[in-house]
């Protein structure tokens, strides 16, 4: 290895810590907690009808956030394809980093409340936005791992698995938040 290639491994090790650490900034200064209010910390929760989800470090949406992993892998195949494979996990790092701020917004927190079945939905927790954030990093490892075409059947299997599961999915997340549908919203109501 060279001179050259460590100082770039270096450089984007340390863009992703400084990303990491934005991100968790930016999260503390809009007023969003570090662990969840509940008295507890829990590294998984499985229940999407409780108010733990988002709050604890993982929960079942944590695998949509795999997904945009896949999202990312298959953008930059078609528009980074000489950028180097650190470079690319950097600036996953770095959409995710941004995706976690912009989805920890007033109106975007207001937007899930409103038009899904995120009832009384507060946004995330700083510990699990890290969680999103390394799910999304996982999934980018494991789409370019997988390759297009078995990143794509995988993503296929996740949806099909998540709708199933808790009525959600990644898709279904970005259908409700760009058209509603009231009888998807319907289906997905918990009780």
């Amino acid at each position: 290895m060279t001179t050259q290639s460590n100082r770039a491994g270096v450089l984007q090790i340390v863009g992703v810590g400084l990303v990491l650490l934005l991100v968790v900034v930016v999260l503390h200064a809009e007023g969003r907690i570090f662990l969840c209010d509940c008295g507890h910390f829990a590294v998984w929760t499985s229940d999407t009808c409780s108010s733990q989800t988002s709050q604890q470090l993982f929960d079942p949406y944590s695998f949509t956030h795999i997904l945009h992993g896949f999202l990312y892998f298959w953008l930059f195949a078609l528009l980074f394809k000489r950028m180097s494979p650190g470079w690319q996990l950097w600036l996953a790092v770095l959409l995710e980093g941004t995706w976690e701020l912009l989805e920890n917004t007033p109106f975007v927190i207001e937007k899930y409340r409103t038009e899904t079945a995120a009832l009384g939905y507060q946004g995330d927790t700083i510990v699990n936005s890290l969680g999103d954030l390394t799910c999304a990093l996982i999934g980018f490892l494991l789409a370019r791992k997988l390759g297009v075409r078995w990143s794509l059947i995988f993503f296929l299997l996740v949806e099909v698995v998540l709708t199933w599961w808790i009525h959600d999915s990644l898709l279904l997340q970005i259908v409700m938040l760009v058209h509603p549908v009231e009888a998807i919203k319907r289906w997905q109501m918990c009780g």
